[in-house]
């Protein structure tokens, strides 16, 4: 049986509840720079996050929910300065410290650090939201927790392609069965999962309804010592909270159902 070394981590809702109070929010201040009077709603914006990143996610509002609007001749480079403006208030969003972690969050990574765990992170968010949430979040010096940062455009295809874990496990040149993936929605595990990789989720208010089947264990969040968590499919525990021992636990539990196949 594989020994557990490393956690692999996406970031938007998984290690934050960024999305509604954090990409919405800088993608509505983005449009009225550009004196474009569109506006996300909180309904809108989980409606677009069927569509990861968020240049494809601008794309897919015109193409589903503004068909109106009349196009620019270069529309790819429309896009990308609408998101490079986005970008740049989100990541100013973070330095304020307007979204913190989540529940678990930060506890859980210290542990894994402490007991030697190596770390990664997998998303198909930007880099710079990557470097600006672990830096104000998290702690100044957080981005060197983390041995590998597959991020953004770094491969083509985006979850629920499994692109981004492949590039991970290369780079950390570990096999599957020798991580955990975290993630809470329904694209991110199917981009987990094809790549093989056992994977507990953690929900969030656009996420609670996704098919999570093949998830390892369901959690509203990864919990702390006096704030549990509950468990919304997968194992009961003997823990309130995410630690390492349920962690190894529920590796090791995935590793005993694939060898009995």
């Amino acid at each position: 049986m594989s020994e557990l070394k490393a956690l692999i981590f996406d970031v938007d809702g998984t290690l934050a509840d960024t999305e509604k109070d954090g990409h919405r929010v800088a993608f509505n201040l983005a449009f009225q720079q550009a004196d474009l009077d569109w506006d996300w709603s909180i309904e809108l914006y989980g409606k677009l996050l069927k569509v990861t990143g968020g240049k494809e996610r601008i794309r897919y509002y015109l193409d589903e929910f503004n068909q109106a609007f009349e196009r620019p001749d270069n529309l790819d480079q429309f896009i990308a300065k609408l998101h490079n403006s986005k970008t740049e208030i989100y990541t100013s969003l973070l330095a304020e410290g307007s979204i913190p972690l989540r529940d678990g969050v930060l506890r859980l990574i210290q542990e894994a650090r402490q007991a030697g765990l190596r770390l990664a992170i997998a998303t198909t968010t930007t880099p710079a939201n990557v470097s600006a949430l672990l830096e104000h979040a998290m702690d100044e010096n957080a981005e060197s927790w983390f041995e590998v940062i597959a991020a953004g455009d770094i491969v083509p295809a985006k979850k629920p392609a499994a692109d981004i874990y492949f590039y991970a496990l290369e780079k950390l040149a570990l096999n599957a069965d020798e991580c955990l993936a975290f993630e809470d929605s329904h694209n991110g595990i199917l981009a987990s999962m094809g790549a093989s990789l056992t994977t507990i989720v953690t929900v969030n208010e656009y996420t609670r309804d996704h098919d999570f089947n093949d998830a390892a264990i369901v959690l509203d969040h990864m919990g702390e010592p006096d704030k549990p968590f509950k468990v919304l499919k997968g194992p009961q525990t003997d823990t309130s909270y995410l630690d390492l021992d349920l962690l190894k636990q529920l590796h090791q539990q995935a590793q005993a159902l694939v060898e009995a196949v």
